[in-house]
Formats: structure tokens, C-alpha cells, sequence
């Protein structure tokens, strides 16, 4: 038996799930649902999302609601009533209405361990809070925010060297696998789903402007590589140095102390940074951003822009968030 499918999606994360069900003959996809294009870059070059290029290239209609409650496109996915509904990363809230146009189930491929981090950012939590792992939930779609019924998950380790990009990476094809195995069980009725323990709800709302401020005073060298690895690439982490907003893209949190203020500067060469930070720790910073500048190693920051810099000076302003 061949499933209709409506997949609604919008980031990288939803691009292998798409092109797994375009490539499996058991699922017809109808259509793609996702956000309208967007400006993006210095030139606000109005950008498609990576679902709606992946759809495209397949040939799959595309819709792109402003807001899909109410909206023509949501007609047009009732009209369609597919087997599935299926939800990754799409960034709207679902009428009942809509969801109920299912004919077996509407389900969503969330990147977390539910119940903890319900949310647009739970990918973003889980490093900045030094989870040591996170992972895929699959889940029955309801009115209230990623509050349905849990089909099955599995885990996804995070280490010490992951960021949002390859968290992201690794998530999209755990999901892929997990949605494929999971999908022919749902229409065979061969599952036990689980009810959230709402004691146990955690949230990763999308992320404010205002926790991009790293803040040397307070956030250990650790704290830091967290925060920074948890932001990037998508929302990347900067500091004020020497009257210029730098974003810092990589560090390396040191097991050596110092009583140095927090930001200043403890050790320096030509291809070597090391600043202070809360509680006496020391970070290394690896890859930085100067404003106005493309990404580049500490090396070249330091031959460049940074060349005058010297061992006690105030390198970081601190932040106040």
C-alpha cells in the first residue's frame, strides 16, 4: 500500500526526511508545506528554505502560508486529505482542523527527548545547558505545543566538539530513520505511545537577541564554549572588543586558573589568545568574527585587527544580560 503524505517543514532538518519519503515507494508525497522566503545575508537577498529547494527539485508542490491558520494553503491540505500529516521543524501552530484532515495521523519529528525542551529551539538548550546527549521524539500532533503523545525516540549523543550545524546534521537523519520505521507502525496500529509527564516539561523558546551577549564575568570558560556552541551557526555569540562587536564562533575551555579580571587578556602570541573568565578559569579563543569581516582563525585575527593587543589589557567588554 502507497501512504499520501503532506510534509511540513522548514529548516535543513526536514530536507532528509523529505527526500527519504520522495525516494520510498510506499509514501507519495502531495506536497510540501512551508515559510514564505525570506530575507536573508547583508544584501537581504530574499531566500528560499532549504525544504522548499529540496521540493522543488523533486517536483513536489509547494505552498507557503504567511500564517497557515485560515489561509487558502490550508484549505488546500484539507482538500488533499492525506494518510499523513507530517510536521518537522515547520515553525507555525497547527489548527485542530488541519490536523484532523489526516486520515491515519498527523505527527511531528521533534529534536528533542520530550517532554524536556518543547519549543522552536531545542537543539540551541540542550548544548547550551551541557546536555550530554538529546535526540528525536516522534509524536502525535495536538493543538497545545509539541504536548502530544510520544510514539517512540531515540538518543543522540553530544560532544564536546558539537555545535548547532552538526547537532542539526546528526538530529536530521536520526529523525529520517526513526519517522521511516515508525510511520508503517502507526498505520498498522503496532504501537504503545506514551502520555508526557507534564512534571517533567521543559521549553527552548526561540532564541532572543539578547542571549547572544556573552558575558565574561559570570559564564565560566566552560559556560562559554556552551553558549558559544549552542548558538552557532544560526544565532552566532559576540562580545564588544576594543569598541567593535566581535562575534566568537569557537573556543576552548582550559583547566589553568588565573586571577586576572574577567576579559582581560592572560596569555598572547601570534597564533594564540587566551582571556580570562568567571571563577578564575581561562578560555582559548580558536575562530572569531570581527564586524564587517568573514570568519577567520585566531591567527589571522591576531596578524590583522588584533595585532596590537597585549597580555593584561581589557580584551572583552563585559555584557550585561
Amino acid at each position: 500500500m502507497t501512504y499520501s503524505v503532506v510534509l511540513m517543514g522548514t529548516p535543513s532538518f526536514a530536507v532528509p526526511i523529505l527526500e527519504a519519503l520522495l525516494e520510498n515507494n510506499d509514501y507519495d508525497v502531495k506536497a510540501v508545506v512551508t515559510q514564505p522566503d525570506r530575507p536573508q545575508g547583508r544584501k537581504h537577498t530574499l531566500t528560499p528554505s532549504p525544504v522548499k529547494v529540496a521540493a522543488l527539485a523533486h517536483d513536489v508542490p509547494v505552498l507557503q502560508p504567511e500564517k497557515i491558520s485560515g489561509s487558502p494553503e490550508m484549505q488546500q491540505v484539507i482538500d488533499i486529505n492525506p494518510d499523513f500529516i507530517v510536521t518537522a521543524a515547520f515553525g507555525q501552530f497547527l489548527p485542530t482542523k488541519l490536523l484532523d484532515a489526516a486520515k491515519i495521523a498527523a505527527v511531528n519529528t521533534h529534536a528533542s527527548l520530550l517532554p524536556k525542551y518543547r519549543g522552536g529551539a531545542p537543539v540551541h538548550y540542550a548544548i547550551m545547558n551541557g546536555d550530554k546527549e538529546t535526540g528525536v521524539s516522534i509524536m502525535y500532533m495536538v493543538k497545545k505545543m509539541d504536548a502530544g503523545d510520544v510514539i517512540d525516540t531515540i538518543k543522540v549523543p553530544i560532544t564536546s566538539t558539537d555545535n548547532v550545524g552538526t547537532m542539526f546534521d546528526k538530529l536530521s537523519i536520526a529523525g529520517r530513520d526513526l519517522l521511516l520505521k515508525t510511520l508503517p507502525k502507526i498505520a498498522t496500529g503496532n504501537i504503545d505511545p506514551v502520555v508526557q509527564n507534564e512534571e517533567e516539561v521543559t521549553f527552548s523558546p526561540n532564541i532572543p537577541h539578547d542571549m547572544q551577549n556573552l558575558n565574561f564575568a559570570t559564564e565560566t570558560a566552560q559556560e562559554l564554549d556552551w553558549h558559544i556552541r549552542g548558538l552557532y551557526p544560526t544565532h552566532p555569540a559576540f562580545v564588544q572588543v576594543l569598541d567593535q562587536r566581535v562575534k566568537i564562533t569557537d573556543v576552548t575551555p582550559l583547566s589553568e586558573l588565573t586571577v586576572q579580571e574577567p576579559g582581560t587578556i592572560v596569555e598572547k602570541s601570534k597564533k594564540q589568545l587566551k582571556v580570562a573568565s568567571a571563577n578564575g578559569t581561562v578560555v582559548q579563543i580558536n575562530r572569531l568574527q570581527p564586524a564587517g569581516k568573514s570568519e577567520m582563525a585566531i591567527s589571522a585575527y591576531l596578524n590583522g585587527a588584533g595585532k596590537d593587543l597585549e597580555v593584561g589589557q581589557k580584551w572583552a567588554t563585559i555584557n550585561e544580560r
